[in-house]
Order: C-alpha cells, then structure tokens, then sequence
C-alpha cells in the first residue's frame, strides 16, 4: 500500500473512527484540528496532531489551504476527509491530488459527477438504474418548471441540484405553488451551497428511505447490503438499521446489483452509498443521490458484514484492490444504530453543550458506542451536535431493538442534555416495534406529542 502516513482533516467521532481504523493497517496517523478541538480525543490517539486554524469551521476544516499546508508539514502521504465538511468537494479532491497526496476518496471528476444530483441522476439513468420521473436535467427558468411538473403531474418536489441534508427541497401541489415555492427553493440552495440550479421530480409520500452501501476499487464494484433510514427529522436520520426489514430478498437484490451496476459505470473508488426511496405499495424503489465518502451510519453495515468499511476505503485508495470478493460478503443478523446528539428532545432539540462531567458507556457482545467523549471534555458550541452512535446487533431486529433498550439505559453523559431518551421512547413505541414507519413518520409522532420527560412512548 501506498500509504504510511495518514493525513485526518476532520474531527468528533469519525476522527476516532479512521484513527483506529488506520492504526490497524499500521499506517501512522496524524490529527489535523481547530483550536477548539486541541483536546478532542481523536488528538490523543493519534499518533501525531497539528493544528489548522481557528475554531470556526470556515477557518480550519473548511479551510483546503491550511489542511493541505498542514498534511504537507507534517509528511503526510493522504488525506482522510471523513464525512461532512470537505468530504464530498471536486475542489477540495483535486488540490489534494495537485499537491502530490492522495485523497482517501473517489477521483474529483467522480465526486464532482455524482455529487451534482442532475448529473447522477443522468448516471443512473445510463446505467440502467431506476429513477424518480422528473427533469432530465436542470430547469431553466418557471416557465420550463412548469412544463415539466404538468408532464409528471402534481405534487412534485422542488430540489437543489448540488448538496443535500434537505435543503432547498420545497413540495408544490399546484402550479401557483410551484411559482411560489421555486424562487425559494433557489434563495436557499444558493445560500446554503453557492450553486442555486434545482431539478424537479414527482413526490412520493411516505416512502421508505433506503441505500445500499458499495466498495470499490476503480476497476471493479461490490456491495455490502443495504441499510433502512426512514426515521427521520427535518430529512435528517436519527435512526439507522441494516438490513432493511421492509424489503423481500428479490427486491432487496435488485436494489443492490442496481448500485453496483452504478458503481461500476463511474469506476468508483472507495466507500460509497446509493441512496434510494422505496414505495411499499408498488414495490418500486428508485434512485435519488450518491454519497461519495463514508457514512455516519456505516457501522450497522459492518455489524451484519464483519466488513470494515473505512479500513477498505484507505487500502484501495492506497492502490490496493478489494480485498473482498461479492460472495464472500454474507449478512448475518440484524443491527441498529442511533445517533446520540447534544440536543435537549424535550425543548425542541435545542443544542446543549458543555462540559461532559461523567462517562459511562454501553458495553457488552453486540455492543458499541462510536464517540469521541471523555471526562472533563468540553463540547464545542462551533460545530455538529453529533456526539456519538450507539450500534448493537443481534439475531433478529427483535432482538436487537432489545438490545438497543439495555445498552441505551446503561449510557450515562452527565453535564449535557442528549438525544438519548427520544430513542428509547422510539425503541418503546409499537409502530417501530413493528417496522410500521416511513420518512415522515417520526415528525408526526412528535407533533403528536408522544415523546414524554420519561423518555418513553405516550
């Protein structure tokens, strides 16, 4: 391989995550990070650290010069962008390129292809794989809006072109609607992305959110399976399982050769994931996004794989190939994974950081707890709420909701508000008991009002 000293341009629990992740390739790790994270514990662990600005983000990991100064410095050979941040930036992938290191990534031409949702889209499309009907590329103007959402037929979904997380996404039941809605759409997508293009495709309600995550070696592709992510807020995930109980295996193997088939035909180079909404009633699933890194969730998919995604990723980008074959890959069990954020559920999700007085964590088989805490750690107000991952597997989804319910009461993170009690009253509730959920459903639970100060259901 490559690669021998590892470059880290991120921070909080995926730092962590690609530290150790690279300590077993005996690569040597090198901790880039803001003022702010001067004790993160990615620092401690890394073999080496240096930092790359000030705290504000546009000034330390959003900053590709300093990163690539740093790197530089310190005699890095790559650079690991983990998620978020720079992760998914054609600029940032060909600076690292053009300064002789090498991106833990897909090529920037990749990224810069998929990670634009009409050019995916297009991609899809050539290869075969089944997308939402709607624009063929982007619209030009209201009028060409227009025509387009009358072909389709209404409702349909107004969408930012480049980025996600939900931005820019504005629904229009009618033609005054969209006049409305896509000036909007175009305000916020230019705000929050620089690049103000939409594209339209027909809403479809209360869908399953459901991808598939692939490796690969720019030569050849596999996947590893598929994940749920329907439960859902403000379109962000809260909670994540693999596989996807919603699905029968001809389906799920059609979803999965069909991300492969995409994979394949843009000779994709590392960890990456399909995402795709499935409809229940018909049994359609159809394509909307590619994201070319590694995923918050991607630890369910190494619970039912034994598969180590970011070890993988570093190994082909440093010029490996796979070191698995499709058949070798087999799906054992059932994992779930829920995000523990710094966040009050009880007070709208308000943001809480502060000193973590105390640490206990969740332990036991089939246990883990992704984080970057320790005691006495100050949380930094500047960044995600994100402040770990709590993943169990079992044999069953039944099992391991079980499971979840234990190593949930046994997580303690005393001098901060968590997101910890809205998963166990979720955990707790009948309709996910039963898998009886879809993309809007955890925001009507909450409207509902059946999150109590118990934590459990209403």
């Amino acid at each position: 391989m490559n690669i021998k000293r590892l470059f880290i341009a991120n921070r909080g629990e995926i730092a962590v995550r690609i530290v150790k992740a690279a300590k077993k390739l005996g690569v040597h790790t090198i901790q880039g990070h803001s003022e702010a994270d001067a004790e993160m514990l990615a620092v401690k662990l890394a073999d080496e650290s240096i930092c790359i600005g000030p705290a504000p983000s546009k000034d330390s990991y959003l900053n590709i010069s300093a990163i690539i100064a740093a790197a530089k410095a310190t005699q890095a050979d790559a650079i690991h962008p983990g998620y978020g941040f720079l992760s998914e930036s054609p600029a940032f992938a060909r600076a690292v390129e053009q300064a002789g290191l090498i991106f833990i990534g897909p090529s920037a031409d990749t990224i810069e292809k998929m990670g634009d949702k009409v050019s995916a889209r297009l991609a899809a499309v050539t290869a075969g794989v089944p997308v939402v009907p709607g624009s063929d590329g982007r619209i030009d103007d209201l009028d060409h809006a227009i025509e387009i959402a009358e072909t389709i037929g209404y409702p349909v979904m107004i969408k930012a072109a480049a980025g996600g997380g939900g931005r820019g996404i504005r629904i229009a039941n009618t033609r005054a609607e969209l006049k409305e809605l896509a000036p909007q759409a175009k305000s916020e997508a230019e705000a929050a992305f620089g690049d103000g293009g939409l594209y339209i495709e027909r809403a479809i309600f209360a869908p399953r959110h459901i991808e598939v995550q692939i490796l690969g070696d720019g030569e050849t592709a596999i996947h590893c399976y598929e994940r749920e992510c329907s439960l859902q807020r403000r379109r962000q995930k809260v909670w994540e399982e693999a596989g996807a109980a919603c699905l029968d295996d001809e389906t799920c193997a059609a979803l999965c050769a069909s991300a492969v088939a995409l994979a394949k035909s843009v000779s994709y180079r590392g960890a990456g994931t399909l995402e795709y909404l499935y409809d229940e009633k018909t049994k359609e699933f159809f394509f909307i996004e590619m994201n070319t890194r590694i995923q918050v969730e991607h630890p369910v998919t190494e619970m039912i794989t034994g598969v180590d995604l970011v070890a993988e990723m570093i190994r082909v980008c440093g010029g490996e190939r796979l070191s698995v074959s499709q058949d070798q890959i087999n799906k054992s069990g059932h994992a779930i994974e829920v995000r523990i954020c710094a966040e009050d559920p009880f007070a709208n999700f308000m943001p809480w950081p502060g000193v973590v007085a105390s640490l206990k964590e969740p332990e036991g088989e089939g246990v883990r707890f992704d984080h970057f805490l320790a005691e006495g750690y100050q949380i930094p107000p500047f960044y995600d709420s994100l402040l770990g991952k709590v993943i169990v597997h079992a044999a069953t989804r039944d099992a391991a909701i079980d499971k979840l319910i234990v190593a949930l009461d046994a997580l303690s993170v005393g001098g901060t508000k968590t997101t910890a009690p809205l998963h166990r009253a979720l955990a707790m509730d009948a309709d996910v008991r039963a898998g009886a959920f879809h993309t809007q459903w955890l925001e009507q639970w909450l409207d509902a009002g059946n999150l109590t100060e118990k934590g459990d259901a209403a």
